[in-house]
């Protein structure tokens, strides 16, 4: 099949554009590579038995790791993490110091909770028992934007607060509300299916090039 001059540009671009689908789809592989590395790493550490959380604890040792803490929550200082969406639904977590026995305390975020505006709520339509033994997953703030800002809050509260955030799991809330946040997705991802897409891509540019080349020769031939 010989190409002239216009048919070898093209055929120079489909293969450039070839190439980088599949560069593409390489980089997704790699970051499919990544996420599993990063999976296998938090499964071990979910593994573990649950870490008693107290005044010696450091935030190292709660990163993505199962806690528990018993204390008493204080409701009167409790804060929003604004613009939390559950299912689509506009809302805020709620995020409360529990005063533990040694005279600190921990933010307990208590799951989502809706609110028109995503800022505002009526804190004492959820309010749960006083008095808690709390499970969940140790983070470290901010886990996003809005975030509670612990070292800004330290001067405000009559007792020391711990550097990381326990996020509540295990069972529901009274009436399902504040609803708890569900445990880490240790799946895959998108890069599977995206890396799928990009070498997909380049197959069918490769194969719809050779066959237009073709026909351009035999029509130019005929």
């Amino acid at each position: 099949m010989k190409l002239g001059r216009r048919e070898f540009r093209f055929a120079a671009a489909a293969a450039a554009a070839a190439m980088a689908c599949v560069a593409a789809g390489i980089w997704q592989l790699d970051r499919l590579g990544q996420r599993r590395a990063l999976n296998a790493v938090v499964a071990a550490r979910l593994a573990r038995p649950p870490l008693s959380v107290g005044r010696g604890t450091v935030p190292d040792s709660v990163r993505q790791r199962r806690l528990v803490a018993t204390g008493v929550f204080d409701f009167a200082r409790e804060r929003v993490w604004p613009l939390r969406s559950y299912d689509g639904t506009p809302g805020v977590a709620l995020v409360t110091p529990l005063r533990l026995a040694d005279g600190s305390a921990v933010f307990v975020d208590r799951g989502w909770v809706p609110s028109p505006d995503a800022h505002h709520v009526n804190h004492a339509s959820y309010l749960e028992a006083a008095t808690a033994t709390v499970e969940g997953l140790g983070m470290i703030p901010p886990r996003g934007r809005f975030d509670v800002e612990i070292a800004a809050l330290r001067d405000s509260v009559p007792y020391d607060l711990l550097p990381f955030i326990l996020q509540e799991t295990g069972t529901a809330a009274p009436r399902g509300l504040p609803r708890r946040w569900p445990a880490p997705a240790l799946d895959n991802g998108p890069h599977l299916g995206y890396a799928i897409q990009w070498f997909s891509f380049a197959v069918i540019i490769v194969v719809g090039t050779v066959a237009l080349l073709r026909k351009t020769t035999i029509l130019a031939s005929s």
